[in-house]
C-alpha cells in the first residue's frame, strides 16, 4: 500500500501537471488556474509561485503566469543550434547565443569558428553586464536600445577585448527580448565594421530562432 508521503507527492505532481496544462501557450491568472484545475485559488496561487521558484513558470508584473525559463531554455537550445551553425558556416566566424541571468549574461550555445585565429568562449561562460555587444543588448540600457532601434543590431569594436569585435541582435518574442545572437570575430578580418559586414545575417538568424521558439510554445 502506498505510504501517505507517496500519496502526497503524487497529488503534488498531479496538481503541478494540471497547472502546466492550464498555462499552455497563454498567460493565465491564479483565478483562471483555479477554474481550469479545480483547485482553490489560494492553492493554485501557492503552487504556481513555487513553480516560479524552480523555473517551471514565470510571473509577470500583472500577476499572470506563463511557462518558465526551463521550457524556454530548452526551446532556445533546440531552435538555436542549427541556426548558429549555419550562421557560422556562412560567415566563418563564431556564432553564440547568450541569455541574461541576473546581472550577468550566460553563453547558452556556441558554434565556433574553424579559423585558427578566432574569438571563442565555452558554453556556460558568464560575463558581467553590460560588457560586449550581447551584454549591452541584454542590459537594455538607453544607449543600447537607441542603437538597436536605428540599426537592428548592436556592435562592439575592441570594447571588451582589444583586437576582437562582435555584433549582436535580439531574439524577440511576445515575451520581449529573451536572448541575443552574437557573432564574434578578430578585427583583423573585419572589412568595414562587425555590424556593417554581418548585420543582416545576424538579424535574420535571431529572427529565425524567435520564430522557432514561438512555434514550440
Amino acid at each position: 500500500m502506498p505510504s501517505p508521503e507517496t500519496n502526497g507527492s503524487n497529488r503534488t505532481l498531479e496538481r503541478a501537471a494540471a497547472i502546466l496544462d492550464a498555462v499552455g501557450r497563454s498567460a493565465v491568472s491564479a483565478s483562471e488556474l483555479s477554474r481550469q484545475t479545480g483547485l482553490s485559488v489560494s492553492t493554485a496561487h501557492r503552487l504556481a509561485l513555487q513553480m516560479v521558484d524552480y523555473g517551471f513558470l514565470r510571473r509577470s508584473e500583472s500577476g499572470t503566469f506563463r511557462l518558465g525559463d526551463r521550457f524556454i531554455r530548452s526551446a532556445l537550445e533546440n531552435a538555436g543550434l542549427p541556426v548558429l551553425q549555419e550562421l557560422r558556416d556562412r560567415t566563418g566566424e563564431t556564432a553564440q547565443l547568450w541569455v541574461r541571468r541576473g546581472d550577468e549574461r550566460v553563453c547558452l550555445l556556441s558554434a565556433d569558428s574553424q579559423h585558427e585565429l578566432r574569438a571563442i568562449l565555452p558554453v556556460g561562460s558568464r560575463l558581467p553586464l553590460p560588457q560586449g555587444s550581447s551584454g549591452r543588448l541584454l542590459a537594455a540600457d538607453d544607449d543600447a536600445l537607441a542603437e538597436l532601434a536605428t540599426a537592428g543590431w548592436i556592435e562592439s569594436v575592441g570594447m571588451r577585448t582589444p583586437g576582437l569585435g562582435s555584433i549582436s541582435a535580439p531574439v524577440q518574442t511576445d515575451e520581449g527580448i529573451i536572448a541575443a545572437v552574437c557573432l564574434a570575430m578578430p578585427l583583423a578580418r573585419v572589412v568595414k565594421s562587425p555590424g556593417q559586414d554581418f548585420g543582416d545575417q545576424v538579424i535574420r538568424a535571431a529572427e529565425r530562432i524567435a520564430e522557432a521558439v514561438e512555434r514550440r510554445k
